[in-house]
């Protein structure tokens, strides 16, 4: 993560309605009768609950971005944020409330719904979780994240919008977008390599890219591209970054944390305890996360890694689920890999690898912080299994790294992975 300041300002005062912020744009939430408070952004208002936190980014734009508490975020994320390496809880809900301009325009998509205020999400859908609307009257972009249980509240938070003064409208075609980009050939991740990689919970900056791309030891990259426990924003994962970083020699590693395993109790988003149920679920995830990983420039022949934390018991499922996953990305012409702790998941899957009932995933993902930089499974599963460069350790997690000046919160891994013949 950046080093900055941690006085992140959450806007909790229920007085002064009409209070305003830096350039009074944005107001202060005010608290009504029927437990919500209310938000104000350039004009654009909606009615949140009290619970929510409000952060102003335009005051703190290094703040991360993340939703695993219910949060309101007005103003544009920083290129540079201060997000941990990863964050052990799932997705909620939250909005980001940006100024419509160039630089925010850059994460909309052709799914982004060109709204009024007060049209609400009525003529939005929800893609990879997140439903992101172009509120032109407002001159607003609004991106709203939500779990499977939490969409419908977040959905009436949208729906509660309205125009207030200091609104002022602009258009959405006025500036490029990630959707009005050319788009290259297909990028196949994670490629060959035989050499270290690092994963960070937000896709980090273009200057902290090329900061560690000339100074550090890592040759690729982890990135979160989709799934509904994926607690980050993702300010800045594009198209245009994913072929950015392509052009200057990084290689990826593509991450989806979706749904995890029923006995985890830190996560309320879990697969069925029904082995038959969590398959199909597999399978499901696997469409969401190659359509993900599509719009960001990945094509066929790619692995995309299921994260699956550290759980106790409920192999069952877990095995159901990691088949139908694996299943899934067959039938799509991809790769498939599985991330977990090697004494959970990884051992569990290691243990049936002989066992027909199930379908293994192409690639192992093992995480065993024993900070060698290497291959080596240990106790945890067989070296003799997913061989011929189909492996990837993390050695170590919760680290700080300083390179070329930018110092970024990470975990470790080694790769020996191979492109697909």
């Amino acid at each position: 993560m950046w080093k900055r300041s941690r006085r992140t300002r959450w806007l909790l005062a229920a007085t002064a309605t009409g209070a305003v912020l830096a350039a009074g744009v944005a107001s202060l939430p005010a608290l009504a009768d029927d437990g919500t408070r209310t938000v104000n952004y350039h004009g654009y208002e909606v009615d949140v609950p009290d619970s929510w936190r409000v952060v102003d980014l335009d005051a703190e734009p290094g703040t991360c971005v993340r939703f695993d508490k219910p949060t309101v975020y007005l103003g544009t994320p920083g290129e540079n944020s201060d997000c941990p390496a990863n964050i052990e809880a799932g997705r909620t809900a939250g909005l980001v409330i940006s100024k419509l301009d160039a630089k925010s325009a850059a994460v909309a998509t052709g799914d982004t719904a060109r709204v009024s205020a007060e049209s609400g999400a009525a003529k939005a859908k929800s893609v990879n979780d997140r439903i992101q609307l172009a509120v032109e009257d407002a001159g607003v972009l609004v991106s709203a994240a939500h779990n499977g249980t939490t969409e419908d509240r977040v959905r009436e938070v949208l729906d509660s919008a309205r125009l207030t003064e200091g609104a002022k409208a602009a258009k959405l075609s006025s500036f490029d977008t990630g959707a009005a980009k050319a788009k290259a050939d297909p990028i196949v991740a994670p490629g060959t390599l035989n050499d270290k990689a690092f994963d960070q919970c937000t896709a980090p900056g273009q200057g902290a890219m090329d900061a560690w791309k000339s100074a550090s030891p890592y040759k690729a990259v982890g990135i979160y591209t989709s799934g509904v426990n994926r607690a980050c924003g993702q300010a800045n994962l594009t198209p245009e970054w994913v072929a950015a970083q392509n052009a200057n020699g990084w290689q990826f590693i593509i991450i989806h944390h979706g749904l995890e395993a029923p006995c985890n109790p830190r996560y309320t988003e879990v697969f069925s305890e029904d082995p038959a149920t969590a398959r199909q679920q597999g399978k499901d995830e696997a469409a969401g996360a190659i359509e993900a990983a599509t719009a960001l420039g990945f094509g066929a022949g790619s692995a995309i890694y299921v994260d699956i934390e550290a759980y106790d018991g409920c192999t069952d499922p877990v095995m159901a689920f990691v088949s139908g996953w694996a299943e899934g990305l067959r039938e799509g012409g991809w790769l498939s890999g599985m991330y977990s702790s090697g004494g959970s998941g990884v051992a569990d899957l290691c243990a049936n690898y002989n066992n027909d009932q199930y379908v293994m995933p192409d690639h192992l993902w093992f995480a065993w912080w024993n900070d060698q930089a290497d291959t080596d499974s240990g106790q945890y599963c067989s070296n003799d299994y997913f061989t011929g460069g189909r492996r990837i350790h993390q050695y170590s997690g919760d680290v700080t790294e300083t390179h070329g000046g930018v110092t970024i919160a990470i975990d470790r891994n080694f790769m020996d992975v191979k492109a697909p013949a």
